[in-house]
């Protein structure tokens, strides 16, 4: 397929740089898990720190559902967290972090505060519920399997809580195309830096000028833009929210300004493929974590800002070639090369 050719291009680019692309799960101190249920078209996605993490977060999109944001203010206490959660389901997906919760106190993990241990999961939700039988959502019973399925291998695309994303949604379901889950990471020297996102926008996703994925005329094989139905008053988004929610993973030595700074500087991974982004319907999240295992000079705040950024750019493409038609809604391998 031509964009996957031109997904390689780039990839020789970075090597060109210096940069190597690896797994996700190269990087040590996290486990990625995935459980989903295709009646309701919808599933969660966890990223499990056995060790903690020390971790930040950026919140940018006008309609978020969130968990545990405040607890990562870079002034509060707990700057460790145990578990990060992504979900479906809007606001109901909430309670599948109840799951991820219970996994992590039967390992005895979490946050000691003397008379046992608390485990911090934060977590965001996206709005799937479109998608399948909008009263089936992850709960804690899915966080729990998603939880038990962690490990260094996982799927992508139209899995966990990539299964009922969507994108280019201005003119309804009729046009818009899958979204997915997607992860992406670099090595530079012994740093790694990772992204993990369910990409799940109002907006269309776009590379060098080319749009990906968004608001399609299939009939017509062509491509109307989320841009362009914007600037001919194309009719309001019909749904009540969208959201790319993503998580940025390195095995880094930072504080927990420094992983805030860095979930900041990882948005722009958002912007450059995502147009529009940051939208008043879309709850635009990124965490970042921080598992600690490699020190010295090589945890450069502005060097992992940068290279979350990249991987998370990456992401989102991987999410998107990788997502399969579900209820209707294609996949980018489903249609024609312009």
């Amino acid at each position: 397929m031509k964009n996957r050719e031109m997904m390689n291009r780039e990839i020789d680019k970075y090597t060109s740089l210096g940069l190597k692309s690896i797994s996700l799960g190269e990087i040590e101190g996290m486990k990625v898990g995935n459980a989903q249920d295709l009646k309701g078209i919808t599933g969660c996605t966890v990223a499990i720190f056995e060790e903690g993490a020390v971790a930040g977060v950026d919140v940018r999109g006008g309609a978020p559902g969130t968990r545990e944001t405040d607890l990562l203010k870079s002034e509060n206490l707990v700057d460790r967290v145990h578990g990060i959660i992504l979900a479906g389901g809007s606001a109901f997906g909430l309670d599948a972090a109840s799951g991820v919760m219970k996994y992590l106190e039967e390992k005895n993990i979490g946050f000691d505060v003397g008379v046992g241990k608390v485990p911090i999961v934060p977590g965001a939700v996206l709005f799937d519920l479109i998608m399948g039988d909008p009263e089936c959502r992850p709960d804690a019973k899915m966080g729990y399997e998603a939880a038990k399925n962690a490990g260094k291998d996982f799927q992508q695309g139209s899995v966990g809580a990539g299964t009922g994303a969507t994108v280019g949604k201005i003119l309804g379901k009729e046009f818009a195309m899958k979204g997915g889950l997607g992860a992406f990471a670099f090595q530079i020297g012994d740093l790694k830096v990772g992204a993990l996102v369910a990409v799940n926008a109002f907006g269309d996703i776009v590379k060098d000028g080319e749009v990906l994925a968004g608001v399609y005329d299939r009939k017509k094989n062509h491509f109307l833009t989320t841009e362009g139905a914007l600037l001919q008053g194309g009719r309001e988004n019909p749904f009540n929210g969208n959201t790319t929610i993503g998580i940025i993973v390195t095995n880094g030595s930072f504080s927990k300004p420094e992983m805030n700074k860095i979930a900041s500087m990882a948005q722009n991974g958002y912007a450059r493929a995502i147009s529009p982004s940051h939208t008043m319907v879309d709850g635009d999240t990124v965490f970042a974590a921080a598992t600690g295992v490699v020190k010295g000079k090589v945890n450069d705040v502005n060097l992992a800002g940068h290279l979350a950024a990249l991987a998370m750019q990456e992401a989102i493409y991987r999410g998107i070639m990788e997502a399969e038609t579900l209820d209707g809604v294609p996949g980018r391998s489903e249609m024609k090369d312009e």
